[in-house]
């Protein structure tokens, strides 16, 4: 799903108005209609057909003056509250107001005291929020902060038009308060003040009307992509019948150390269960029997470490012989802070030529050099940081980074020519080319250790199976948080733990290719574009 920003919606409107020749007033009367079906669809079945619309004074208002027009054309009750005086009023707004029928029940409130007749709203079926659309910027005040708040505690479903009234259209940023919709109805397409947190919350359920726009002008919109089950889908790529072990990688997992071998075990499970032919932990020699307890499925290769426990500088020639026969490295999970660790980190960017993912202990490691970055042997970097991590990579705050995460990634991306997967609620995906996605699956029940290890070895896996960089960096993200998302259905989401994420990625997985199956087994010409590996 495309995701845009206010000022994008503003240029798609000003094409569609100038270049195409579609009258605003088309567009407000399309609008209007469509957010009238809308409701007529929901609440056909209501025993009182009867709506309350907030409206303000712009063309957020004037889609409301539509709204109330066609509700009673359709035989509802309509109430319409303007929060401005009638004067304020012009432009295609005010041509919607005046085609208003009579018998619409309308006030103007521009104070307090004079919103204060409608504190009890029990005698409507629903309300419409028509205040405010997505090009507000300023903290919503006054008679404005008052109506948010009357139609937020009517315990009645609320009707958001375009995007609920105080979210902040480009972050989704709460602008001092803002409407709890239960469905939003936008235009066109979707604005980043859906999807980005805490807009996300406000906005409900999300419908994208067609409101007149001619497609190409969407189409040619700068715009960022919403990765949802299905474009996730669109990302599979399908197993043949005759692949084998060899067709689908082979992954080497350098991490490990004293106190944090749950991390590697985690890294290296996640990797086998999303699907990669092999896969191999590097890790300290003193602790690899404790690997050959906890690991099944994956192998490990003990790298001398002197009986210390994690991976040194010395530690590199034997690293770099075991590539033999790898597809891609994953860096990072549980390999210690020691200053000599961080020294091998940064030996292996200089040195490792084949894919690598770098998280965890390996992104502290480059935050200690990050123009090490620059030096690296790799054409394929994936980073993976959480907002600390990002912190110390970028020397911003977190709240700098939490404030501007599309921005951040894209620029950090842009300028060290890596793939950036910026974690968090509403992950990033950005690339070196300035492509980015924003992640739509996951749940709060992963704010728990270990899911960051999880998601390097579904990286790592799906780079291995040959997938390319960018799709899989978008899949795996979106993978990572549907099969999590799985669990809390099952479980809930207290107590959700990284193993239970790991154990449902083959039935995320599934899920996912079962609407895909048609692609399947049939194009073994082309086999090899799929999936490089045969041998």
């Amino acid at each position: 799903m495309k995701v845009i920003t206010s000022e994008e919606m503003q240029k798609i409107d000003h094409a569609a108005i100038n270049n195409y020749g579609v009258p605003g007033i088309h567009l407000m009367e399309r609008a209007g209609e469509a957010c009238a079906d809308a409701i007529r669809s929901r609440f056909s079945t209501a025993t009182r057909k009867s709506v309350l619309i907030f409206a303000g004074k712009g063309n957020n208002g004037g889609d409301g003056y539509v709204i109330a027009s066609k509700l009673h054309a359709f035989g509802w009750d309509v109430s319409l509250v303007i929060l401005a005086h009638r004067s304020d009023i012009s432009g295609d707004a005010e041509i919607s107001l005046s085609r208003l029928p009579n018998s619409v029940m309308l006030k103007c409130c521009c104070d307090n005291e004079s919103l204060a007749a409608f504190s009890d709203l029990g005698q409507y079926a629903l309300v419409v929020d028509a205040i405010f659309g997505t090009g507000l910027k300023s903290e919503i005040s006054g008679v404005y902060r008052q109506a948010i708040k009357l139609i937020n505690s009517s315990g009645l479903p609320v009707i958001a038009v375009d995007i609920p009234s105080g979210v902040d259209g480009n972050t989704g940023a709460i602008l001092g308060v803002a409407i709890r919709a239960d469905l939003t109805i936008t235009f066109a397409a979707a604005k980043l003040g859906h999807v980005l947190y805490p807009g996300a919350v406000c906005t409900g359920e999300l419908m994208i009307a067609d409101i007149g726009i001619p497609s190409e002008v969407v189409q040619r919109a700068h715009g960022y992509e919403f990765v949802d089950a299905g474009s996730a889908t669109a990302l599979l790529m399908p197993r043949l019948p005759v692949s084998h072990k060899g067709s689908f990688g082979h992954v080497l997992i350098v991490a490990g150390s004293t106190g944090h071998t749950g991390a590697a075990v985690l890294a290296g499970a996640s990797a086998v269960r999303s699907g990669a032919g092999l896969v191999t932990l590097a890790v300290p020699s003193s602790l690899n029997q404790i690997f050959e307890i906890k690991t099944t499925e994956a192998m490990t290769l003990p790298i001398e470490d002197a009986g210390r426990g994690y991976l040194r500088r010395e530690s590199l020639a034997h690293i770099l012989a075991g590539l033999a026969g790898k597809n891609v490295v994953a860096l990072g999970p549980g390999l210690s802070r020691q200053p000599e660790t961080a020294l091998l980190v940064q030996a292996l960017l200089t040195a490792v030529s084949l894919p690598l993912v770098v998280d965890a202990d390996g992104l502290n490691a480059i935050s200690e050099n990050v123009s090490v970055l620059g030096k690296r042997a790799a054409s394929v970097v994936v980073l993976t940081p959480h907002p600390g991590e990002m912190a110390r990579l970028t020397g911003l705050s977190i709240a700098e980074i939490e404030a501007d995460r599309i921005g951040v990634s894209t620029k950090f991306a842009q300028l060290h020519k890596v793939y950036l997967i910026l974690k968090g609620a509403r992950t990033i995906i950005a690339s070196p080319d300035g492509e980015v996605a924003i992640n739509g699956s996951g749940n709060p029940g992963m704010a728990s250790g270990g899911m960051g290890d999880v998601l390097t070895g579904i990286v790592a896996s799906l780079i291995g199976q040959g997938y390319p960089p960018f799709n899989a960096c978008r899949l795996a993200v979106f993978i990572h948080g549907y099969a999590a998302d799985l669990v809390a259905q099952e479980k809930g989401e207290v107590g959700l733990i990284a193993s239970d994420v790991v154990a449902k990625l083959p039935v995320a997985l599934q899920r996912l290719l079962r609407d895909c199956k048609s692609r399947a087994g049939l194009d073994l010409q082309n086999y090899g574009k799929q999936s490089p590996r045969l041998s």
